[in-house]
């Protein structure tokens, strides 16, 4: 077994903790010494003058400047704050499109010593293995990483389909391997409401494994937010308003305060500042970060930034990224840069823009000046090519095929809150005229469990496009996703991209434009980041010649959660048009024939 997995029990080795007393007492040098720095203490929020001593994997000591000299290796900190590492409380490796190796040489070095992962998007493609090979792919890195048993395989069931389906014994089996953590959110929250489905049984796994149980409780409110907590799950990331934000901290959830929505931070910032102090319950997370933004910003570390450049203390975004992150996961090793913790310290120049000089990973020196001191080791990935199975697509496989003369048809209204719609329109030689201003959305079933038969509806508020859009990057069954304001261009971006094995694809006036790659699981590649953070970036700009966005909600980043069906309200999936809210699922769009 692997060291990591026994942590934080690692702490307990007797003859570790007789060197680390020792050094304490001054009979035996440490073997790392921080000195001149100013540590930040996350208890009380406060700057002190203090040098740092290390031994092995544990701090020893924390003690008067120039109180001692006598260590293996000393780190001059004059002008530097040495704060604990940054805990990532909820994120996706996979929405960075590159591999845990690369994932943790982008943070690491930034001040982000652990992440909190919930690796639901390769379990969505491959099932149990695709958590497995997680696991394996984290092992052996300096990043810590807490993986969670992903809830959602698929994130709806019944009204989608992905490359598995999980329940209670697949749960219970992830949780007894000690390198999970917790079930990762809870997404289908109608089915936990009603103690309905399958996620009743995943959540009590949960429950019986003595592991928290994360949540995602988007919308939830009174008696339904009651029900939701009450069948055991503690925490929630999707935050919609600063009341949401008050209503579920009042609540007792656990919140997990992302930067993945950054239109909402400064009313998040200001209503924790009317309290005028930090709740223990409010921890940090990223939760997706694509590629050019981890390159250009970071992690964690971008989060905390923002959140003080938008007026909270510092004091308070350091204490929620490190101390109440440790209590949330009950890992009393982390969070505080005190004697008996582990050796996970992040030197930062100043506490506005957190640029970290140096970080200390599980004692060792592990960056400076930005960069990784040795490269991480990475895994094969042979396990998660191939996972496209679908053919070639042609114009006439996104129209919708109807009898009659004129049709009256269901649509999808807005992004990300997404109504009802409906319109009428024509049938032209047996295809449905799509509808004026709407925009089209196909969803075809790539795991190679069901037929692959593009379903098509009808998307309205997105704007005019001109061109299409093709990714498998589709929260969370990861299915071919295509957009358009017309078939040709979708087929040609569709076929791209099934080509390339999965990844996304810009098309306008019948050719490709921009794209990215994506062999792995269709959602990652083994490029260097800074090569997929180039691609990513011009594939942004290639969409912003197709249509006009219109933030906050309609934005590039809505394509990705367009398909999530777990959310309120009418998705497209690879089975047709579903909502939570409704028993079936509408193969077609078509409610009635008009003549």
């Amino acid at each position: 077994m692997n060291a990591r997995y026994t942590e934080p029990h690692d702490l307990a080795d007797r003859a570790l903790r007789d060197r680390a007393v020792a050094a304490a007492r001054g009979d035996a040098p440490f073997d790392l010494l921080i000195r001149g720095g100013r540590v930040f203490d996350a208890a009380t929020g406060t700057l002190c003058a203090r040098d740092v001593g290390i031994t092995g994997r544990l701090i020893a000591s924390v003690h008067a400047p120039a109180a001692r000299a006598d260590s293996r290796r000393t780190v001059e900190a004059e002008g530097l704050i040495v704060a604990p590492g940054l805990i990532d409380m909820h994120m996706h490796v996979e929405s960075s499109m590159i591999t845990p190796a690369a994932y943790a040489e982008a943070v690491l070095p930034r001040g982000v010593t652990t992440i909190v992962w919930d690796p639901h998007e390769f379990a969505n493609v491959h099932g149990l293995a695709g958590v497995s090979w997680a696991l394996d792919a984290c092992a052996d890195l300096p990043l810590r990483v807490v993986v969670l048993a992903p809830s959602c395989v698929p994130s709806a069931p019944g009204l989608e389909q992905s490359g598995a389906a999980f329940g209670g014994a697949e749960l219970a089996d992830m949780l007894a391997q000690p390198g999970i953590g917790g079930v990762a959110e809870v997404m289908d929250m109608r089915g936990v409401v009603d103690r309905a489905g399958t996620i009743s049984d995943v959540v009590q796994a949960g429950l019986e494994s003595g592991k928290p149980v994360f949540g995602h409780a988007r919308g939830l409110a009174g008696s339904d937010l009651n029900a939701f907590m009450a069948a055991g799950v503690t925490s929630d990331h999707e935050l919609t308003s600063a009341d949401d934000l008050m209503a579920k901290l009042g609540a007792g959830l656990t919140i997990e305060l992302r930067g993945s929505h950054d239109h909402l931070l400064p009313e998040f910032v200001a209503a924790l500042n009317g309290l005028g102090h930090l709740p223990s319950t409010v921890t940090l997370c990223t939760d997706d970060v694509f590629p050019d933004d981890l390159a250009r910003a970071g992690g964690l570390d971008d989060v905390v930034r923002r959140l003080v450049r938008y007026g909270m203390p510092a004091a308070w975004a350091l204490q929620a990224a490190t101390l109440n992150a440790s209590h949330r996961l009950a890992r009393p090793d982390l969070g505080l840069v005190a004697a008996g913790r582990r050796a996970d310290l992040a030197l930062f120049e100043d506490l506005s823009a957190f640029n970290a000089s140096l970080v200390v990973a599980n004692g060792a020196l592990a960056a400076e000046g930005g960069r990784m001191l040795a490269p991480t080791k990475g895994i094969s990935s042979a396990p998660l090519k191939n996972s496209i199975r679908c053919r070639a697509c042609s114009p006439d496989d996104f129209r919708v095929r109807s009898e009659g003369r004129r049709v009256k048809v269901a649509t999808i209204h807005r992004p990300r809150f997404t109504e009802w719609g409906e319109a009428e329109t024509d049938v032209r030689d047996g295809f449905v005229v799509p509808p004026e201003g709407a925009t089209l959305i196909s969803v075809i079933h790539r795991h190679g469990l069901a037929p692959a038969v593009p379903r098509t509806g009808y998307l309205t508020g997105w704007g005019s496009w001109r061109g299409a859009f093709c990714t498998t990057v589709s929260h969370d069954s990861h299915n071919v996703t295509v957009f358009g304001g017309n078939e040709e261009d979708m087929a040609v971006a569709a076929n791209w991209v099934i080509e390339a094995g999965g990844g996304m694809a810009v098309a306008r006036d019948g050719r490709v434009i921009a794209s990215l790659a994506l062999p792995l699981s269709g959602l990652v590649s083994e490029a260097p980041l800074a090569d997929i953070a180039e691609a990513f970036t011009d594939l942004r700009e290639a969409m912003d010649g197709i249509v006009d966005w219109q933030p906050p909600y309609l934005v590039f980043k809505a394509c990705f959660g367009a398909t999530l069906a777990c959310n309120a309200g009418p998705h497209q999936t690879d089975l047709g048009i579903a909502d939570i809210a409704r028993p079936t699922v509408m193969e077609t769009p078509v409610l009635k024939i008009l003549g």
